[in-house]
């Protein structure tokens, strides 16, 4: 239903966006997702936690503009490749995948399979056989839909000591190791997102040992740090594409070029620099608040993502002051040194840039229909039916106007990834 609510309302999306010439493409450097893509995220509480899915969505919906992405949040917590609470495996693909008729699948389980022990023969044959039951039986019921396969996420035995000689890590690893031979085997993508979190609780426990152990506070669930670990790792295997914009102003000679933007009105006066931009695409929304969220603070700090995935840059060399401060539309960006402006600076990582504030809107917006669906999936088709695929007549009616909301709230996200220009103001500071 939410579909053809979504296509119904396409036409005041591309009047939207006709207003942003430099909306990007999503066949831009082979990316993953193709226009008019359905995805949906299956798998247990880490997908049920709706973050790294949010933050994939969140990328996707921002930087490819105009590409109609639709997605799908189908994650319950403690299931595993034979299901779980919310059903048998049977129940939960022909309701919470098939349903949905999506071109594109991606499978994250392995964490409650294992059982949180030493490697077991028998516990890794279960997940092996339900592993491939899951891939083969949507091959057959979704022909040419494209499946990515996400290793399981790490067990914190960084910050922690393991609970027993080797740790439940070294268990996932070697599940990790199947479900790459399984997307060898079938001709999937695969997304290892084991390995970086495990890189990045070691490199953020040497930079900060107490704020690394938020990283995944409970060993399990990832806070919104690790989340952005996990959603990098799919959208490097999706060949995302690193640069949301970079500018470079030469002060001295008097000129100004860009990529991804289109620079307009440049002017070199007394000192100081003016120019108005209009990028195409806004930075990757994610929960960038240090005070709030300080581990995904650590994470973009000791990572590689912002350089991979994120890449926003402002450059300004031949200054003669030595400090400058940056303006946004009026707003104080910060005040930074010469030597720091040649280097370039991180736009994204500027929270009071009115870019950061339209990208906070759109994650804000992905939060507010995937909000939708889930009381429409999790509060309404399953509590009020006996298996969620036969509603009555009252509960289909209360799941269409959800997915009413929904929809509306899917043209408010895309309304808010058009991309208005910018007057900035680089002037030297006292």
């Amino acid at each position: 239903m939410i579909r053809r609510l979504v296509a119904g309302l396409l036409p005041a999306i591309g009047a939207l966006l006709a207003l942003s010439p430099l909306a990007a493409s999503a066949a831009d450097k082979g990316f993953y997702l193709k226009p008019g893509d359905r995805v949906v995220f299956y798998g247990d509480s880490i997908t049920d936690q709706r973050l790294y899915t949010t933050y994939i969505e969140s990328y996707c919906v921002s930087r490819f503009p105009g590409a109609h992405f639709t997605f799908v949040h189908s994650g319950w917590g403690g299931d595993r490749v034979t299901g779980g609470g919310g059903g048998n495996i049977t129940t939960r693909i022909n309701r919470d995948i098939l349903a949905y008729k999506p071109t594109v699948v991606t499978i994250c389980l392995g964490m409650n399979d294992g059982s949180y022990r030493s490697f077991d023969q028998g516990i890794f044959n279960t997940y092996v056989t339900g592993f491939r039951h899951i891939i083969e039986r949507l091959k057959k019921e979704l022909p040419g839909v494209r499946i990515t396969l996400l290793t399981a996420p790490a067990y914190d035995d960084v910050t922690r000591t393991a609970n027993f000689p080797g740790g439940y890590n070294a268990t996932l690893v070697a599940y990790g190791e199947a479900v790459r031979g399984l997307a060898k085997e079938y001709g999937l993508t695969v997304a290892d997102t084991n390995a970086p979190l495990v890189a990045a609780l070691a490199r953020a426990h040497t930079e900060d040992a107490p704020a690394s152990a938020k990283i995944i506070g409970d060993r399990v669930h990832p806070g919104p740090g690790g989340h952005v670990v996990m959603a990098a790792a799919v959208l490097k295997a999706w060949n995302a594409p690193a640069e949301v914009a970079s500018i470079n102003v030469d002060a001295a000679a008097r000129r100004i070029s860009g990529s991804k933007t289109t620079l307009s009105n440049f002017s070199v006066k007394d000192g100081v620099i003016s120019f108005t931009e209009k990028d195409a695409a806004l930075p990757w929304p994610l929960d960038r608040d240090p005070d709030r969220n300080p581990d995904t603070t650590l994470v973009l700090h000791s990572t590689d993502i912002e350089q991979v995935l994120n890449r926003y840059t402002l450059k300004a060399s031949g200054l003669s002051a030595e400090r400058y401060s940056v303006k946004i539309d009026g707003m104080d960006c910060g005040v930074f040194g010469k030597q720091e402006l040649a280097a370039g600076i991180d736009l994204a990582a500027l929270p009071a840039s009115p870019v950061s504030g339209a990208a906070n809107k759109v994650l804000a917006l992905t939060r507010k229909h995937n909000d939708l669906h889930f009381r429409r999936w999790r509060q309404v088709q399953i509590t009020r039916t006996s298996d969620g695929l036969n509603p009555s007549a009252d509960v289909k009616a209360q799941m269409d106007s959800l997915d009413a909301e929904d929809a509306a709230a899917v043209v408010e996200q895309t309304a808010a990834t058009v991309v208005a220009a910018h007057r900035v103001v680089i002037a030297p500071a006292p």
